[in-house]
């Protein structure tokens, strides 16, 4: 069986985090949802997404196909339904569609399900609609990955240095760990390989620090937070998740964020996740071109890709950050910075592609990875696919 996972409407609605990716590419829990995918069905997966985003995550059609729908996360359940799927049927709950069967080509567009027989899906999905749904439902996606990962395996041994509440803690091979409070009654602890918790940490479940990440001396650390593979955090981090390669390497308080890949917070930056007269946070919609109700009341900062900030800056409730944008200066930024925008409360201007790319060359090579054409003509297209928000 050849598996591929579809985006449907929600790739636009978790813009934008998914302008440079599908949105199983999305990190949630300890594993991205592909990962999640792959660990269920043993199987390599490939991608149905936007066109400009096949060369980086390409499509492979066999003359079986099953199409599984990336904005939803496995559980044995889904699994099981899945595996009963015959020819030309089409699982759904609710109207979404979950996946489909079909010996046809993969690219058939299955939005159109009058050619299908569908088959009710009995039991609750977890679904990914909109970027405060990554950290809203990081807890569980945390605790499944956990049991996922963990079953049948034994963890490695910490040191007699730390001190764990609880056992509910587990800690792969090569990782480092000293001097540190670890809290696992309040949900499950994972450590991934070679990753390393620096002396005087604090840190309360759920969390996942995944492979080569690792934890700055003296920071907090509240769940359900994820810090992705590579990325290095300091300070003050509440239900956050991190997809990876990216740096809050300092002291400042990160809360109810979504952060995505090779981003960097400069020291002492700062969100605000709750509003000073605690009503609803609303969120920036590229959709609607104006700001969504989230029915929040913490929210706190979605950054894109490549985004980085200054020393010292300060984002208000329900900030959304572009790709590759760069914020600086003194004040409060506006609540909607857009992608390859330059500048902060003073102003902005118009990042160039070109220059970007200079940058994420040397950061790519800072975690011994090739910034090639690939990533560039992806930084380019991203680029041309969101002028129409740059009106400085």
């Amino acid at each position: 069986m050849n598996y591929v996972l579809f985006d449907d409407k929600t790739h636009q609605n978790l813009l934008p985090l998914t302008f440079t990716r599908p949105v199983s590419d999305i990190r949630i829990g300890i594993l991205s949802i592909t990962e999640k995918w792959k660990h269920h069905l043993g199987k390599e997966i490939s991608f149905l997404t936007q066109d400009y985003l096949r060369k980086k995550f390409p499509l492979v059609e066999e003359k079986e196909n099953c199409l599984i729908n990336g904005s939803i996360l496995p559980d044995q359940n889904l699994i099981n339904a899945i595996n009963t799927l015959k020819n030309n049927e089409l699982l759904v709950k609710n109207e979404i569609i979950i996946a489909c069967l079909q010996a046809n080509s993969a690219t058939f567009p299955i939005i159109n399900d009058s050619n299908f027989s569908k088959i009710e899906y009995h039991f609750d999905l977890l679904k990914i609609n909109f970027p405060e749904d990554i950290f809203s439902f990081n807890a569980e996606a945390l605790k499944r990955d956990f049991e996922l990962l963990t079953k049948g395996r034994k963890s490695a041994v910490l040191n007699s240095t730390n001190t764990v509440l609880g056992n509910n803690i587990f800690v792969e091979e090569g990782a480092i760990v000293s001097c540190s409070i670890i809290n696992t009654e309040t949900g499950p602890v994972y450590i991934g390989k070679d990753a390393e918790i620096m002396e005087g940490c604090i840190i309360r479940g759920p969390f996942a620090l995944c492979e080569y990440a690792g934890l700055k001396m003296g920071a907090k650390i509240y769940g359900a937070t994820t810090v992705g593979p590579y990325s290095k955090v300091g300070g003050e981090v509440n239900n956050s998740v991190i997809f990876g390669f990216s740096n809050k390497g300092h002291d400042g308080f990160l809360g109810n964020a979504v952060i995505g890949e090779w981003c960097n917070l400069g020291a002492d930056t700062n969100n605000s996740n709750l509003k000073n007269n605690y009503a609803e946070v609303r969120l920036w919609d590229y959709n609607k071109k104006s700001f969504r109700k989230t029915g929040l009341q913490f929210c706190g900062l979605i950054m894109a890709d490549h985004a980085k900030c200054g020393i010292n800056t300060m984002f208000n409730t329900g900030t959304v950050i572009g790709v590759s944008a760069n914020v600086f200066g003194s004040g409060f930024p506006r609540n909607f910075i857009p992608d390859f925008a330059w500048g902060g409360a003073s102003g902005f201007e118009t990042y160039l592609p070109v220059k970007a790319a200079e940058v994420a060359e040397r950061v790519f090579e800072r975690r011994s990875k090739k910034f090639d054409d690939t990533e560039r003509e992806l930084l380019e297209t991203v680029f041309e696919l969101t002028k129409s928000y740059r009106n400085f």
